[in-house]
């Protein structure tokens, strides 16, 4: 079994190139921990930063990159890892075949353990590895979906929040990532964001602003306190392609009249591993001049 570090970017790249030829991109099957007799889904590519540090290599290619032997549309890295946490410590209990555990039978326990042999030799100690080499934050669900990328990476609203240095567990906490304010417009989930703002773009005078372009698309985003920040279009994002394709007092009209539709919005907050975070949201929009009519693209 061969490995590549990096995976995590190559899922992400791999993503880019399926989008680019307009396919989907295909999601990915997360690891595994096991954490008070319960095994629950990651989202942290634990095992790739070994991979990362001691720098292995693969073999094979698709699409010019490099891949691992037993990879899958779904499952990219060519494997799935489970692990465990007992005394306060992070293992590293199984490197299974991508959707193994899915199977009717039980998983093959005597070729994950050859292959943690092979990958880590002298450190195994009774079939399992202390994850040493980690620090950092493993969140797990304990709520419900809050976002996902598309491909692999999941937030829930409630979640627990486990914190680690150098495989040694320091703090377990409840974190909740979703703040709920009577006053504020939802924000569960990510689908509907782009309704909201349409619906409050409809109000502008679009027979004005079609005589400057400003049907586009465009890039907003929410702050972390859940107010309308920076604002930009997605194909003009620099000043030397508003410079070569724009008037920039029609650029900033544009923009400027979309900030102004939006700026009285309010919604709930989001966060990541309970840290207030901002999001962005695309938003499409088309002004059909026959009608009269601003359609939204984005759904």
């Amino acid at each position: 079994m061969t490995h590549r570090p990096f995976a995590y970017r190559l899922i992400l790249i791999i993503a880019v190139i399926l989008i680019g030829k307009s396919l989907n991109a295909s999601p990915q099957l997360p690891d595994y921990l096991i954490y008070r007799g319960d095994t629950l889904a990651v989202y942290n590519l634990i095992l790739e930063k070994y991979f990362d540090k001691t720098n292995q290599n693969d073999q094979g290619d698709l699409f010019g990159l490099k891949f691992r032997d037993g990879a899958s549309l779904n499952c990219w890295r060519g494997y799935q890892a489970i692990y465990i946490i007992e005394n306060d410590s992070l293992f590293l209990n199984n490197i299974i075949y991508c959707g193994e555990r899915f199977n009717k039978s039980p998983i093959d326990i005597v070729e994950s353990d050859k292959r943690i042999n092979e990958i880590f030799k002298e450190k195994v100690k009774n079939s399992r590895v202390f994850i040493d080499w980690f620090s950092g934050n493993i969140s797990l669900p304990n709520g419900k979906l809050l976002r996902w990328d598309g491909v692999f990476y999941k937030s829930f609203e409630n979640e627990i929040l486990i914190s680690i240095n150098k495989g040694i567990i320091t703090k377990q906490r409840q974190i909740e990532n979703y703040i709920d304010y009577p006053d504020r417009l939802n924000r569960r989930y990510g689908d509907t964001i782009s309704n909201v703002l349409f619906e409050r773009l409809k109000d502008l005078d679009w027979k004005k602003l079609d005589d400057c372009d400003c049907a586009e698309s465009y890039i907003v985003t929410i702050n972390k306190n859940g107010r309308v920040g920076k604002i930009k279009m997605t194909n003009y994002q620099t000043k030397q392609d508003i410079k070569d394709c724009w008037e920039r007092s029609e650029y900033r009209f544009c923009i400027n009249s979309i900030r102004r539709a939006l700026k009285p919005l309010k919604f709930d907050l989001i966060k990541q591993n309970g840290i207030k975070v901002p999001e962005n949201v695309f938003i499409e929009i088309w002004y059909e001049e026959s009608t009269g009519q601003l359609e939204n693209w984005t759904n």
